[in-house]
């Protein structure tokens, strides 16, 4: 491997130079096959050779300049002010596919590789329970069709670090194009550096948007497609029932990726006003929330790059775009999820009444959707397995009604609606109970268990019949299971 680092290019006040934090008798936990592929690596090396000590931070590739990068942003609507990279080593960049084109490398980042500069008290390490879930939540959502980082691999070691109890600790490479923030450029704004902020709105510009080089105003059109990539990837989170759980300005991707993995979860039973992170206790990051708060965080990104835009009016015109991009993006995503080719009259209040049934009797949103797809058209008796999912039957069969009335007015076949509706509705989400038997599997030194759920997740929209139990109804106790921040 041979790394660069565009990033580092840019002026010391951006970063720090550091190595990471030797991890002791570091073994593999688990890797990502077409992640690997991505960057031309084989799996045999990460498991065996000396990439296992790269990705431990034991080890510094030739021209890699590891860093950990500065960043601001505000934490559930409030300034933090300076964060950071405060657990996180970006080793450099490699070319994808074998390309050599700046917009075409990928940024290598080691998660957990000790502490830097901006660890604010921690100790710079990530748990294996973290980690893990990160890894396979990364993988999942890119094989779900939704813009996000990713994660090559895990590397753990029986070194322990203290948590709410001691817990053994792991490095996860992660993979992006960058990993710049929102809370990048509001750290200028914020220290009144417009030099630097102009510094780093061109280096993200020249280096990921580069047709925007040509536009009138480069920074006012930047706002514009950060803006509406913000919004689609919101509006695919939404569709498929993620829930981030932490959406700080820090947290949001330059590039529209969903970006770091903590207190996730994919809904479940539907509860609109679902909090995935038990340390949200007023519910800002609600998946109801999700779309408003993606919205809030453009602004906070709008306010960092007004300088360089020049115009309040022009940013909000740049604003003004979320709404639209983001019903429009959600609009079709549903019509897909309900096999519907054509947009018609009466659609959103068909819509409106189906989130009702399913708020009303808690429907397991993955479930729902998938069996939907096997609905005939004339054959209301086959629909046992949908009814059996809700408490008030006679309400979705109300329903049911209307959504075979309108299905027939654009002439739909049920075979072809079924194959459509499957390629768009999951059967195998990353459910957190069964993240949870990963991970006490692997504390226990059997990484068997990732590896196959990591497997399934790289297929979510096939039958796969041989694990259909993994697209269960969660067990009993997956209800007392809770993730927080520290997750």
């Amino acid at each position: 491997m041979k790394l660069s680092n565009s990033f580092a290019a840019l002026p010391s006040t951006f970063f720090t130079r550091l190595m990471p934090t030797p991890l002791p008798a570091p073994y593999l936990v688990a890797a990502s096959g077409p992640a690997a592929a991505l960057i031309g690596v084989d799996l045999t090396d990460i498991a065996h050779g000396s990439l296992l000590e790269v990705f431990a931070g034991n080890r510094i590739i030739p021209h890699s300049q590891p860093l950990a990068a500065v960043y601001s942003g505000h934490q559930f609507g409030v300034w933090a002010g300076q964060l950071g990279d405060g657990r996180a080593i970006l080793l450099g960049e490699i070319p994808a596919n074998g390309t050599h084109d700046v917009a075409s490398t990928i940024e290598l980042q080691l998660k957990g590789s000790g502490m830097t500069p901006y660890s604010r008290m921690g100790d710079g390490r990530a748990v294996l329970r973290s980690s893990l879930r990160e890894f396979l939540c990364s993988e999942a959502m890119v094989h779900l069709g939704i813009p996000s980082t990713r994660a090559l691999c895990v590397v753990g070691s029986n070194h322990r670090v203290m948590r709410e109890s001691p817990e053994t600790t792991a490095v996860v490479t992660r993979m992006a194009p960058s990993f710049v923030r929102f809370g990048s450029f509001e750290h200028w704004f914020y220290q009144d550096k417009k030099s630097e902020l102009k510094i780093l709105a061109d280096y993200v510009i020249k280096g990921f948007y580069p047709d925007l080089r040509y536009a009138q105003n480069p920074y006012f059109s930047l706002l514009a497609e950060v803006t509406k990539r913000t919004a689609h990837m919101i509006a695919y989170w939404q569709a498929v029932g993620f829930m981030h759980g932490v959406m700080n300005s820090d947290n949001m991707s330059i590039l529209g990726l969903t970006l770091d993995y903590g207190p996730f979860g994919f809904m479940e039973a539907f509860d609109a006003n679902h909090i995935c992170n038990h340390t949200d206790q007023q519910g800002r990051y609600s998946y109801r929330m999700q779309p408003e708060i993606g919205h809030w965080n453009c602004y906070a990104l709008a306010q960092a790059l007004l300088p360089l835009i020049g115009d309040v009016e022009e940013a909000q015109a740049a604003l003004s775009t979320y709404t639209s991009e983001y019903t429009s993006k959600y609009d079709h995503l549903f019509h897909e999820k309900l096999g519907m080719k054509m947009h018609l009259p009466g659609d959103s209040a068909l819509f409106d009444d189906l989130f009702t049934l399913m708020q009303n009797n808690r429907i397991d949103f993955p479930l729902f959707f998938r069996r939907l797809g096997e609905l005939q058209l004339d054959n209301p008796g086959g629909d046992e397995e949908l009814r059996n999912l809700l408490i008030d039957r006679p309400a979705f069969d109300a329903w049911a009604i209307s959504y075979r009335l309108r299905l027939k007015q654009e002439n739909s076949k049920d075979e072809e609606r079924r194959l459509s509706m499957h390629a768009v509705n999951p059967k195998y989400v990353l459910r957190n109970y069964l993240a949870q038997i990963a991970i006490e599997k692997a504390q226990n030194m059997d990484f068997s268990e990732t590896q196959k759920l990591l497997a399934i997740l790289e297929k979510p929209f096939d039958e796969q019949p041989e694990n259909t139990h993994y697209a269960q109804l969660p067990p009993d106790w997956a209800d007392q299971l809770e993730v927080s921040c520290s997750s």
